[in-house]
Order: C-alpha cells, then sequence, then structure tokens
C-alpha cells in the first residue's frame, strides 16, 4: 500500500515537472540571477551539510524547489522536454570561468554509427538543456551565487558547425577504429570520456569541454 502510493506521488510529481515549459522554467530562474543559492537553500529547507558531509546535489534540488518540481527528490528532474543542469564557476579576475567539463549524455555505439548528427540523440539532449552557472568559492560552500542561467540552441552557425565535427569525428573514429579508441583527447568543443565508477571503466559519455560552457551560458 505504501509503496503503490509512492509511486503515485513520483508519477505526479514527474507530471508536474513535465507541465512546466523550459521557456517558463528560463525566464524564472534569470529572474534569481544574482541571488544567493545558500540563502535560497535555507528558505526551501534544503539540507547542504549532514553530519559534516556536503550533500552535492543540493544547488539542483534547491532550483528544483524554487521553480516547484520537487517536494523531496535530490536528482536533479530529466524531464521530457527539458532538463536542468548545474555548473560550478570559480572567479578569475573580473572573469567567471567553468570549473569543469559537463556530462551531456552516455554514448550507445550502435546509435552512433547508425545517426547522423542531426538525428543523434546528443543534439536532442543539447537543444533540451538548461544549464545554470553558479559560483563556487571553496568547498565551505557559505556563498554560491547563481551568475548565469543559458541554453544551447545552436543558433550561432560556426558552433553548431563544430559540434558537428566533433560529433562526426567519434563517429568516424567508432567505425573505422572501434570503441576503445574513443578519448578525451577528441573533440573542440565536445569530447568523448570515459564515464562511470573507478579507473577501469568502459563505458563513454559525451561531455561539453569548458569553452563550450562558456558558450552556451554567455561568459564570453
Amino acid at each position: 500500500m505504501l509503496a503503490t502510493a509512492a509511486g503515485a506521488a513520483r508519477n505526479a510529481e514527474k507530471g508536474h515537472m513535465n507541465m512546466l515549459a523550459r521557456e517558463v522554467a528560463v525566464a524564472r530562474l534569470r529572474g534569481i540571477v544574482g541571488r544567493d543559492l545558500r540563502v535560497l537553500a535555507d528558505e526551501y529547507g534544503v539540507t547542504v551539510f549532514l553530519s559534516g558531509r556536503l550533500n552535492k546535489g543540493w544547488a539542483g534540488l534547491t532550483l528544483e524547489r524554487f521553480l516547484g518540481l520537487s517536494a523531496g527528490n535530490k536528482q536533479i528532474p530529466d524531464t521530457k522536454d527539458w532538463e536542468l543542469k548545474l555548473v560550478p564557476l570559480k572567479r578569475v579576475g573580473n572573469m567567471y570561468v567553468p570549473k569543469e567539463t559537463m556530462a551531456i549524455t552516455m554514448i550507445n555505439p550502435e546509435h552512433l554509427i547508425d545517426q547522423d548528427f542531426e538525428h543523434s540523440h546528443l543534439l536532442h539532449k543539447l537543444q533540451s538543456l538548461v544549464v545554470c552557472g553558479r559560483e563556487f568559492e571553496n568547498r565551505e560552500e557559505k556563498h554560491s551565487r547563481l551568475v548565469s542561467v543559458g541554453t544551447f540552441d545552436l543558433a550561432n552557425r560556426e558552433i553548431r558547425k563544430q559540434v558537428r565535427k566533433d560529433y562526426d569525428l567519434v563517429r568516424e573514429t567508432l567505425r573505422s577504429k572501434g570503441f576503445e579508441y574513443l578519448t578525451g583527447a577528441m573533440g573542440v568543443l565536445v569530447q568523448p570520456r570515459t564515464k562511470g565508477p573507478g579507473h577501469g571503466s568502459t563505458s563513454r559519455a559525451f561531455y561539453a569541454r569548458t569553452g563550450f560552457l562558456e558558450v552556451i551560458l554567455g561568459l564570453r
């Protein structure tokens, strides 16, 4: 009985997420650019530290609750129409730069070989993203200002052309050499890298390089 009730609650929550249009979410998020997410986390009762350990998903959960998407789910929402991603930014002089790359989507070798860029899961995923850049001061996470909210619509022809080249390079390498030859050294804006626990992981995912994130977030 309890399991059934919990399942119904999850389904209702998922339905709520799917009803929130991407452009509405973007507008709401851009309305709080400059706000300290730590203060917002306290307002929404989001736990940042528990027994001295950082809740790594606290910023995403805070934005979920701000958007009215989640009352308790700690995972960043992956809806039918759009997906929310959080990127930590560090200050360099008077500018912000991404602290790290961002995973976009897992690589399925069979799909990659069969699908050209225009019909690829990579392009579909990129066009569904809402990317938020938040300030990262240090591991104490006492403050974290929301710096920027970006979407990736590939309106810039040169950017779109380069992403397609990166995709085609990965696709051709997979065809001619094999899955094990996909490495993080490939790609100008998008790179294929191992993803998963441990150094022996054999899975691969597409990642957005930091320079690409700067474009998406409007940092340059």
